[in-house]
């Protein structure tokens, strides 16, 4: 709302008239303003006390109209908030993000992607949506072993085994789990070290024991073995 006040401070006395006689040309507000300053300068207008009861009612009537027109002018220059700009809440649940999920499934296994989908399920209460997701992987990694007892006799171990063995799961966990049982609630991102940590411990520990079997077998077995892995 513009200052009357303030701008009849820079008027002249003859201006100020102008304002006064011409009362009809403009806003009340503005009239008013310029009976205050004329009388605070020990010059009233003689026709204030005539003048001042309807200026003073349109004044009021007018207040409103202009609030909410500067109202609709904020609401027009004020930046639309977007769901990135939203910052989740105390009370948001924390979740394991896709990117995370994703990031997990493709150095280790599937299943540790699975298990980060999981215990996002678990937060969020959907029981059945993680019986569902154990059932899957489950079925999956049976498949998976069937697949790979066929293949590995006739192709040998390859390197591409492990990715592609690994993406079907991946394109299931975030184009179907994630959108049906997830959907897109407002979340804090759960921090991936705890996992991430825990992932190298498992995999250090499943290497050793791994040597380890290895030398209790015969050494038939081990050259069969060796010959298996692929030499860089």
């Amino acid at each position: 709302m513009e200052d009357y006040a303030a701008k009849m401070l820079l008027k002249t006395d003859v201006a100020l008239r102008e304002y006064v006689t011409g009362h009809v040309q403009y806003r009340e507000a503005a009239v008013l303003a310029a009976l205050d300053e004329l009388r605070r300068r020990g010059q009233p207008a003689p026709e204030e006390a005539a003048l001042r009861p309807a200026l003073e009612a349109g004044a009021a009537a007018q207040r409103p109209l202009d609030e909410a027109a500067a109202e609709a002018a904020q609401d027009r220059t004020r930046p639309a908030e977007t769901p990135d700009a939203i910052e989740p809440d105390e009370t948001a649940p924390a979740l394991y993000s896709p990117v995370t999920i994703v990031l997990f499934s493709i150095p280790f296994t599937f299943i540790a992607g699975g298990v980060l989908l999981g215990l996002n399920l678990w937060r969020l209460g959907r029981k059945q949506a993680l019986l569902g997701l154990v059932v899957f992987i489950v079925t999956y990694l049976l498949a998976g072993v069937l697949a790979l007892s066929w293949a590995l006799p006739r192709y040998g171990l390859s390197p591409w085994y492990g990715p592609l063995f690994n993406l079907p799961a991946i394109l299931a966990y975030v184009l179907w789990f994630w959108p049906r049982y997830v959907g897109q609630p407002v979340y804090r991102n759960r921090s991936w070290l705890p996992p991430l940590l825990l992932c190298f411990a498992l995999a250090y520990g499943a290497q050793h024991f791994q040597s380890y079997m290895l030398k209790q077998q015969p050494k038939e077995m081990q050259q069969e073995f060796e010959r298996m892995i692929p030499k860089e």
